[in-house]
């Protein structure tokens, strides 16, 4: 992951970008994506959008992976150890006895 993100950062940082690259417009630059990536679904079913866009789902979900973990090595939050946190809160949101093959919300388990 270090490594990763350290291309990222180079990258950013042979472009002289990283004066645009506040966390507010990080996080504006990461939704427009998400959004983009939202799109090629649009009007389509799922099955039909992955067969006939998944070249631009790579595309967009590498646009959307770019700005997140930009945004972490920019506020010291190591993205590995959010995750692995998250996970864990999840689990106890969701317990496997009560969430097993249900869509509900943990406020409503």
């Amino acid at each position: 992951m270090d490594e990763l993100i350290d291309k990222i950062v180079a990258f950013r940082d042979e472009r002289n970008w990283s004066q645009f690259h506040n966390p507010k417009d990080l996080a504006i630059s990461l939704n427009l994506e998400a959004s983009e990536l939202l799109e090629l679904f649009q009007w389509k079913s799922s099955e039909e959008a992955v067969d006939q866009k998944r070249d631009e789902i790579q595309d967009e979900l590498a646009d959307v992976m770019y700005y997140a973990l930009l945004m972490c090595h920019d506020l010291g939050i190591d993205p590995s150890q959010v995750l692995l946190n998250k996970l864990k809160k999840n689990a106890d949101k969701y317990p496997v006895h009560k969430a097993f093959g249900s869509n509900k919300k943990y406020t409503e388990l």
